[in-house]
């Protein structure tokens, strides 16, 4: 099953719960584009790698603040989990489903 698709996601951070619409667009080269919409606006990925069901890619914010962040999910079947790393805020959880 490919990779690609919207995902509804959820990311446990210090803030709560922030959830978000991950859409995935798969490239030659197992390189991905794509974006996260959630509350805050729209993030851009940036070095969107895919490794068999394991995507890894880069994004950054300016609202509520600027901030860089760092993530991998591996997707299984319908399922994505993963984490997100923000800088001086740690290691966050990353969950979500496909959208049908």
């Amino acid at each position: 099953m490919s990779v690609a698709g919207k995902y509804d996601t959820t990311v446990k951070s210090p803030m709560g719960d922030q959830k978000g619409v991950f859409t995935v667009v798969p490239a030659d080269g197992g390189a991905f584009s794509g974006t996260v919409v959630d509350g805050m606006g729209t993030m851009e990925v940036v070095d969107g790698k895919i490794d068999g069901n394991t995507l890894t890619w880069k994004m950054s914010t300016k609202v509520p603040m600027p901030l860089d962040f760092d993530c991998e999910a591996t997707i299984d079947g319908d399922s994505l989990s993963g984490k997100v790393k923000a800088g001086a805020f740690g290691e966050m959880t990353l969950s979500g489903t496909r959208q049908a």
